[in-house]
């Protein structure tokens, strides 16, 4: 098949290619950037080479760093895993100007897919109808405001290279316009290297509905099951599954065919995933992802296919093993997948917690995977991906499915940072989950997140100056055990009374600092940020007048933009940061004298 592997990522996605590779017998190549030296991509594959720098686009995003580590390893092929340059062509061009292969499509079809504006106007083509939209690249917010009084408001923003939900921004009102495009145009830069938007309607209660294709360079293509993603926050996906719920198998059956269609149409090969809104009974093209998708697993749990071993196949020229009509025998049960990422839910607010995993203990049983990036003592910076772990679980149908996830959730020990493992249980106990009645717009318009958090907890001085941290305690009361919290003085937890040093504790490292709310009250009048990150915009100056709830900067922290607000009625003293300048959390950055 091939003689050696690079993967061109990091994190769980490289992890998830090395093993398949080193099971097929192919030796792999990682890179790394220098906050990458020890990750666990580069602890398990059989070469590891350095990019440099510390940020994407200084490290995995350098074409000319991965293209030289390509002739120093002797790699013959390049898997792109997803992110990063997954879905650019030239990328996709370079290589194979190296006579390496691409495992992916071919540039073209990147590019007609990759844009979001064509890959609209290649699926009409295709007589697969999308979201009403504008097929062009917006150069002003009046242009959105004529859009918006024309088809009603909310529309959405989206960047036309993008993915995810970056580089997205629902507007309301006119009002918002002009400063939401620049908003999008700026994350989609940062995420992308392309600023390019367009504009849509904004569906008022929809599903996300996407449906995998793999496609060979004989001209076959075929659809393998659809997976529904529609619980979401920020445009970014929190928990997928296949198949998808209430769901009927005539619209299954016409959405996987459209899918297939779009991906013939621009002369796609390897996997892809094209995605639907669908409300009312109908459904709409909405992109393609040129890639592999984050939510693979769950086609894998139900499938019984190996999706990474299918594109090294279908890379290396071979035919697809198996018909359309063969699909239909593998699929069996039901699988859910949960994003273990790096927030903290509190409030509904999903703020980003980067800093150092203290504890990662897995769990398991039947039916029950874990694709991870991190281990106990590895570090998740502010600079990439919040993703942390996915955790995928099986059933023999739905409702079991997602009571092995709420067991395998609760066997899931994380600490050291914040995670959305507690966003999860909220999910899936509530009715509305339980009766496939959720939207993309669910959690954050109905779900209730009063009480849920996942906030680490910082260590505190006491009145005798002692440095104390909170920990589990084994007890035994009654000859009964239980697990209780206790704040102890910060030493090593391995010689903590009561034995609470678990497996996979890192021994004597504080955990990070609390990140609640858009910004913190580090004195009367102080605005501070919740958590490391870098401000990109500064929206106050001294001497301006502000309310509370009012923007005073942005803070972009693990490719996301965050908002940091005032919290009292007043006047702007001081602004102690620059544009681009990094801070950490608890860090003041505008000073307020309340009026």
């Amino acid at each position: 098949m091939f003689s050696k592997v690079l993967i061109a990522n990091r994190g769980e996605i490289a992890v998830r290619v090395i093993r398949t590779c080193r099971e097929l017998g192919i030796p792999t190549v990682a890179v790394y950037s220098d906050l990458d030296r020890d990750a666990m991509h580069v602890r398990l594959a059989d070469e590891a080479y350095a990019l440099g720098g510390t940020t994407a686009a200084e490290s995995y995003l350098n074409t000319e760093a991965i293209l030289g580590v390509i002739e120093r390893s002797g790699a013959d092929a390049v898997h792109p895993g997803y992110g990063f340059f997954s879905e650019n062509a030239d990328f996709a061009r370079a290589i194979a100007a190296k006579g390496v292969t691409f495992i992916g499509p071919p540039p073209e079809a990147i590019e007609v897919m990759g844009d979001k504006i064509s890959s609209r106007i290649a699926a009409e083509k295709a007589g697969v109808k999308g979201v009403p939209g504008r097929n062009d690249v917006l150069q002003s917010g009046e242009e959105v405001v004529a859009f918006g009084n024309e088809f009603g408001w909310p529309v959405a923003i989206k960047a036309a290279y993008g993915g995810g939900g970056r580089g997205m921004r629902v507007v309301h009102t006119a009002d918002e316009a002009a400063d939401a495009l620049a908003s999008a145009q700026s994350e989609a830069l940062k995420g992308f290297g392309r600023d390019e938007c367009y504009v849509e309607r904004y569906l008022t209660w929809p599903r996300h509905i996407e449906m995998q294709v793999f496609c060979d360079t004989k001209g076959n293509g075929v659809w393998i099951g659809e997976r529904d993603c529609s619980c979401q926050r920020r445009h970014q996906k929190l928990v997928e599954e296949s198949p998808a719920a209430n769901f009927p198998d005539s619209v299954r059956t016409a959405m996987g065919v459209a899918a297939v269609a779009v991906a013939l149409a621009c002369g796609y090969v390897n996997a892809g995933t094209v995605e639907f809104l669908y409300q009312d009974g109908e459904f709409y093209f909405l992109e393609m992802n040129t890639r592999l998708q984050v939510e693979h697993p769950v086609t894998e749990l139900t499938t019984g296919l190996d999706l990474v071993e299918l594109q090294l196949l279908v890379a290396s020229g071979k035919k697809l093993p198996f018909s359309q009509n063969q699909i239909a025998k593998k699929r069996n049960g039901h699988a859910i997948e949960v994003r273990i990422n790096a927030e903290d839910p509190a409030g509904g607010k999903f703020l980003p917690s980067p800093g150092t995993l203290t504890r990662f203990e897995r769990p398991d049983g039947f039916g029950v995977r874990v694709d991870a990036g991190y281990d106990a003592g590895d570090t998740v910076s502010q600079y990439y991906d919040n993703l942390v772990a996915k955790l995928i679980v099986w059933g023999a149908d739905r409702d079991s499915a997602r009571r092995r996830m709420l067991r395998a959730l609760a066997e899931t020990k994380i600490e050291g940072i914040a995670t959305t493992m507690p966003a999860h249980v909220a999910i899936l106990t509530h009715p509305d989950f339980i009766a496939g009645e959720h939207s993309t717009k669910w959690v954050e318009e109905k779900l209730d997140f009063t009480g849920v958090s996942s906030a680490p907890t910082a260590p505190v001085v006491g009145d005798d100056g002692e440095t104390k941290v909170l920990r589990e305690v084994d007890a035994e009361v009654d000859g009964r055990k239980y697990t209780v919290k206790l704040w102890v003085p910060d030493v090593p937890a391995a010689v903590v009374s009561g034995g609470g040093a678990r497996a996979g504790a890192v021994p004597g490292r504080p955990t990070a600092p609390t990140a609640h709310g858009s910004a913190g009250a580090a004195g009367v009048g102080s605005i501070s940020v919740p958590m490391q990150g870098t401000i990109v915009k500064l929206m106050v100056a001294v001497g301006d007048e502000v309310t509370a709830g009012q923007p005073v900067c942005v803070l972009e922290a693990m490719k996301m933009e965050n908002n940091i607000l005032s919290e009292i009625d007043g006047t702007v003293k001081d602004v102690k940061v620059d544009v681009g300048q990094t801070v950490g959390a608890g860090d003041v950055v505008v000073v307020i004298e309340a009026s």
